[in-house]
């Protein structure tokens, strides 16, 4: 017998069922309006798009839009966070496909850096506009954004680490988030200077420089 305070057994499943209903709804709306404003940069080419537009593209009321984002700020970060997201599950399917640890952390330092290489023939303004900025008006969404990849890289580490392969001293975290920076900083850069557009940095270059800094001799 429930006492007075329970909620009978049909009522909580009636609640519940009702709560996953309005939360695939609210998912339904968030990937419409994130479709939305992926098409719109893509076909500009730029960041410079308004709330309205979006709204309009997606079929959807500005009501619905701003009870799931704050603002354009929200949107941005939300595709932004996405992306890197779906960078990391590309980098682990390829770290997957070796069985050495080390091997793992080759693959994805080298696939990181060629993701993260300027590409004139993609539109990429999240990565070329809006991250720029977000570094420096907030690190702090820029860390967790990268959260999922600083994940992966150091699961990685530690898989090395554990087979002997890393010196004792290795903090796998820390070298991990040292070794993305590189990466991508570098990757980011490559072309800059007149030697580096006849003799670009290449992939294995970036990883034989990081390798040197973690691995056992």
């Amino acid at each position: 017998m429930t006492s007075p305070s329970e909620k009978p057994a049909w009522k909580q499943r009636a609640v519940e069922r009702s709560l996953r209903t309005a939360k695939l709804r609210a998912e339904e709306r968030v990937q419409r309006f994130l479709d939305a404003a992926q098409a719109i940069i893509t076909e500009k080419d730029s960041t410079d798009f308004t709330v309205q537009e979006v709204v309009d593209r997606s079929r959807q009321s500005l009501r619905s839009f701003y009870l799931q984002f704050d603002g354009k700020h929200e949107l941005l970060l939300a595709l932004f966070e996405d992306a890197l997201s779906r960078t990391s599950d590309q980098l682990r399917a390829a770290a997957d496909g070796q069985t050495d640890p080390l091997d793992k952390l080759h693959v994805a330092v080298e696939l990181l850096f060629e993701l993260c290489r300027p590409d004139p023939s993609a539109q990429r303004p999240l990565f070329t506009d809006f991250a720029p900025q977000l570094v420096i008006s907030h690190p702090d969404h820029v860390k967790v954004a990268h959260a999922p990849m600083l994940a992966l890289f150091t699961e990685l580490m530690d898989l090395a680490k554990d087979a002997g392969q890393l010196r004792p001293e290795v903090d796998s975290r820390r070298t991990a988030a040292m070794v993305m920076q590189t990466v991508m900083f570098t990757a980011q850069s490559a072309g800059a200077s007149d030697d580096e557009t006849q003799h670009p940095i290449t992939a294995s270059e970036v990883w034989n420089f990081c390798a040197h800094g973690f691995a056992r001799d």
